[in-house]
């Protein structure tokens, strides 16, 4: 793989289907959405963004074709996703409200779009199984991961096969919240993970959020050498991947994608 399409997206050692985390590199895009936005309401040219979404699954192997996406409303719904449900970049089709998809159909591209939360993609290559989960802090502690597991489990997948890979995501060196999050957190996870947070001097909290759902995963059977981190923090990085933290509500979308084959 050469390093033009390196830089276009990030990919997992642990995860055979065809996949990757994008970057904001190495797309059509200009100004503020430069240059791979792949998010379809940010304000971008749509032809500009259809093309980046071509580059972008060709790069990663998928290939172009309509895919499963909706709209994220940060909760914990994970869609069974069906032939039905997949769309070509900016319709037709009626947006799904969901923060996961999960699908044991062949050739279906399952997409989440980010820009600091913690993307998810997951796979279990026994049962043939794949899935994209967008965890938020608000659907992490909603217990998306929970969802994303069942959804797998009732098409005949076991928790202890599903692999798992932790995308580009707003790091605990940057992403501060306050003690209700915390509190949300230890509701879920329960008490014992305080390394995951550190309170500072203003009465805010940094949190390691990516860990946070990968001890979730844990606690729902998932082996943890069957996970991986991958990609930097999105806020230390505004050269590299779109943060909302950084940019705020004028900025592209990061995007996530799997496809079984």
């Amino acid at each position: 793989m050469d390093n033009k399409r390196i830089e276009r997206f990030h990919s997992s050692t642990l995860i055979r289907s065809p996949h990757g985390f994008s970057t904001r590199l190495g797309g059509v895009s200009e100004g503020i959405f430069s240059s791979l936005n792949l998010g379809m309401n940010r304000g971008d040219d749509v032809a500009l963004v259809t093309e980046n979404w071509r580059i972008f699954l060709d790069d990663t192997g998928i290939g172009y074709k309509p895919f499963v996406c909706g709209k994220q409303v940060h909760g914990n719904n994970v869609h069974i996703a069906t032939m039905e449900d997949a769309r070509p970049a900016f319709g037709p089709g009626e947006l799904i409200e969901a923060d996961g998809y999960v699908t044991n159909v062949v050739d279906l591209p399952l997409a989440i779009f980010t820009a600091d939360c913690v993307p998810v993609l997951m796979e279990d290559p026994l049962a043939g199984v794949v899935g994209a989960i967008h965890c938020g802090w608000r659907s992490t502690v909603a217990d998306i991961m929970k969802s994303a597991v069942d959804a797998f489990i009732s098409l005949g997948s076991s928790s202890e096969n599903i692999r798992l890979a932790i995308g580009p995501a707003i790091r605990k060196c940057c992403f501060e919240v306050g003690e209700e999050v915390i509190e949300a957190v230890v509701n879920l996870i329960g008490e014992g993970h305080e390394d995951l947070y550190n309170l500072k001097d203003n009465g805010k909290y940094m949190l390691d959020l990516s860990e946070v759902v990968k001890t979730r995963f844990i606690q729902l059977g998932l082996g943890q050498d069957n996970m991986e981190i991958v990609g930097e923090c999105t806020l230390c990085h505004p050269d590299l991947y779109y943060s909302h933290r950084f940019g705020g509500p004028t900025r592209g979308s990061l995007a996530s994608a799997i496809c079984l084959k």
